[in-house]
């Protein structure tokens, strides 16, 4: 029993320092997509950006590591989809996206560019399904169309 409590430990500790190393000392991305939420507005990102807040109790909450990793390993998809991703694991701190979107636990919430929340999900959601979640948005369709068009 031990040897397996040690085993997941060191998982979870590669798994934050993974994570952790495409972060900056203060907590924001190397590459600018990935941002603390405790002290975000929402509103900044308003016809701009796709938010993706991803909220926690805790930074070793297994689901925020794993949710993580799934964004680190994929942040050129979310790239091409105009989203930043916002992290919130401190509840004490009574953020405005806290206030805002209400979490228990971990909680994965998706933001259009028009404001209005898309989904909400408990559990870990792999960058495909965020991908083929944001694809369907009709503000995305347009993009898309525009795009084609060569607009």
């Amino acid at each position: 029993m031990r040897k397996l409590i040690f085993i997941s430990f060191l998982a979870l500790t590669a798994s934050s320092l993974a994570w952790g190393a495409a972060r900056a000392t203060d907590g924001t991305s190397l590459d600018g997509i990935i941002l603390p939420g405790e002290s975000v507005d929402l509103n900044e990102f308003l016809w701009i950006k796709r938010p993706i807040v991803v909220f926690a109790d805790n930074a070793s909450d297994p689901r925020f590591i794993e949710q993580m990793n799934f964004i680190t390993d994929r942040l050129d998809d979310l790239d091409r989809r105009d989203v930043v991703v916002l992290t919130d694991t401190d509840p004490s701190a009574d953020s405005d996206l806290r206030r805002t979107l209400r979490p228990r636990g971990f909680m994965l919430a998706l933001i259009g560019k028009d404001g209005k929340v898309e989904l909400r999900k408990p559990a870990p959601w792999s960058v495909r399904e965020l991908s083929r979640a944001i694809d369907k948005m009709p503000i995305r369709q347009q993009e898309i169309r525009d795009r084609l068009s060569g607009n």
